[in-house]
């Protein structure tokens, strides 16, 4: 019987998460010392109305992209091991992997555009037009966002399934 990670689409696809995780550090990290160095952007996130949509969308870069995909391999590298039996599904993997990463470039790209936006249209609108001009941009950040949580939803049962009965197995 061969072993879960003799599976070549299950190390690559491991590895694929460890890359993402990597990736997305680079970028969070360069985005930090970005806001925290140039004061016109430190102002513009501090002081603008809606600027700090785009210290959220840094954060969700590093939280969602750095911390959770770190955590998803290590995960995804260590169950089958653990339980010692191959990943329930990897279909499902590559779902979890594929939408995560749509979910959560949406969800940066989106609060990104909304806190520029907003910030630039509070120097000449007021605080209810603005409101009004960053709503649908916000109301289309939440969508990608329940795409993330729906992908955090697949991992998890994933997960599950290849634990279930592990005693069994």
């Amino acid at each position: 019987m061969s072993q879960p990670w003799e599976n070549e689409e299950y190390v690559k696809y491991t590895l694929w998460f460890v890359f993402a995780c990597v990736i997305y550090s680079i970028i969070g990290f360069s985005w930090g010392a970005l806001m925290g160095g140039i004061h016109e952007f430190r102002h513009f996130v501090d002081q603008r109305m809606f600027g700090k949509l785009i210290v959220r969308a840094h954060t969700h870069v590093n939280l969602l992209g750095w911390v959770e995909m770190a955590i998803f391999a290590a995960v995804y590298y260590i169950i089958p091991r653990l339980v010692r039996r191959p990943i329930y599904s990897m279909k499902l993997v590559k779902v979890h992997f594929w939408t995560h990463n749509l979910g959560l470039i949406g969800m940066v790209v989106f609060f990104s555009t909304a806190g520029t936006i907003g910030g630039m249209a509070s120097v000449t609108m007021t605080p209810a037009e603005v409101e009004q001009l960053v709503r649908p941009w916000l109301a289309t950040m939440g969508i990608f966002g329940t795409i993330v949580l729906l992908a955090n939803f697949v991992w998890a049962y994933n997960i599950f399934m290849t634990c279930k009965g592990w005693r069994r197995g």
